[in-house]
């Protein structure tokens, strides 16, 4: 009597469960998507881009330079006198130090603005997403890399790109 009232309970608990989730509306987003590819995203992505392509343009002339500078004094150590060539390799020390601040800060400018960019994203997502919810009647939004497969009507991916294209046209780095 104990096993039939056990087997009872848990079927009927079980079938409540299956029934409970089969009425949760689960959808699917893909944040890197939608980061990458809306007009806000892209523009930053290319405006980034072309700010490190600039900077590493811009690093590489000074990079070579100072090796033209390092071999120039090497090849005339012999010729120098020992304070003179000092005086000059602290020169190129102090030059070699400076470039590699430069290069440092620059390349921090770079990952900040992209910080800031992503953060600004995705203040603007979370309200639409949270818009789209509540419209919608959606339980539970899983971002896409988490799931292995999926009927593709639940990705609302596309819809979110379209309200995002709408609030937020541009992010204006500079």
């Amino acid at each position: 009597m104990k096993h039939l009232v056990k087997i009872f309970v848990v079927t009927f608990l079980l079938l409540n469960c299956t029934h409970a989730f089969a009425e949760q509306k689960l959808v699917t987003l893909d944040m890197k998507y939608i980061l990458n590819n809306s007009k806000a995203g892209k523009e930053a992505q290319d405006f980034l881009k072309k700010s490190l392509l600039d900077n590493n343009k811009k690093f590489s002339d000074i990079e070579n330079n100072l090796k033209k500078e390092e071999t120039d004094l090497l090849e005339k150590k012999n010729i120098l006198s020992k304070e003179e060539y000092q005086k000059k390799a602290d020169t190129l020390r102090k030059k070699v130090i400076d470039y590699q601040s430069q290069r440092r800060a620059a390349l921090d400018k770079v990952a900040n603005q992209r910080t800031k960019a992503r953060q600004t994203l995705l203040k603007t997502i979370d309200p639409l997403l949270n818009t789209y919810i509540q419209e919608n009647d959606i339980s539970i939004v899983i971002d896409k890399k988490f799931v292995l497969g999926g009927r593709t009507d639940l990705d609302i991916t596309d819809s979110i790109i379209e309200k995002l294209n709408k609030e937020l046209q541009s992010l204006n780095l500079q």
